[in-house]
């Protein structure tokens, strides 16, 4: 069965590859695809491995956290809280971590499975609109860990129609964490329903 999303080509390599920071606003409205389930992106998050306290990184590496390191266009998935999975764009060089957390996305296709998964959403906004909420709705685990976002090599790609990052993305403080929250390292798109939290003005 060919999926909305099948023709539709990989973002480019030199998209995802550089410091978290610059590779976090180029992210917006890419396509997050598994299977017939396709997010818009809408908001991400910057972790700078060693020199950012709040990354899972800073300490080196781990079992848990060996894809953050690298090569870039992986996606490096992680268990939190005991109940939820993250996912995130892995940028920087082999030896050298760096990611950044996909917050949020839009629903594009796939909506009747998001449903299904999300059963506590009460509405399309609720859908995808949080990290924790968007691997449930588009069914990813740890068992993506380490997927090739570019080859697809375990179902899971990051895709492009064509729409650009905006220009002027919303700007502000990274959200959920403890240590190093002062960094502007939050971007998303600017008016977007699906976005999952606080929204300063953008620049």
């Amino acid at each position: 069965m060919t999926t909305p999303a099948a023709g539709l080509p990989p973002v480019p390599l030199e998209l995802v590859t550089g410091d978290p920071t610059e590779v976090a606003p180029r992210l917006l409205n890419t396509l997050l695809v598994h299977g017939e389930r396709v997010a818009r992106i809408v908001e991400v998050e910057a972790y700078r491995g060693a020199a950012d306290p709040a990354s899972h990184a800073y300490r080196g590496q781990t079992r848990r956290n060996a894809t953050m390191f690298g090569p870039p266009g992986r996606l490096y998935v992680y268990f939190t809280y005991g109940i939820h999975w993250c996912a995130n764009v892995v940028c920087w060089p082999e030896g050298v971590a760096g990611a950044v957390l996909l917050r949020a996305g839009a629903p594009v296709a796939g909506t009747e499975a998001m449903w299904a998964a999300r059963r506590a959403a009460r509405r399309p906004a609720d859908l995808l609109s949080g990290p924790a909420k968007l691997c449930q709705g588009l069914g990813l685990t740890g068992d993506h860990d380490g997927s090739d976002l570019l080859t697809g090599d375990q179902g899971v790609r990051l895709c492009t129609d064509g729409i650009m990052a905006p220009a002027h993305p919303g700007v502000g403080p990274r959200i959920g964490i403890s240590v190093a929250a002062e960094h502007p390292w939050r971007w998303w798109v600017a008016g977007d329903p699906n976005v999952s939290g606080r929204r300063p003005t953008p620049r």
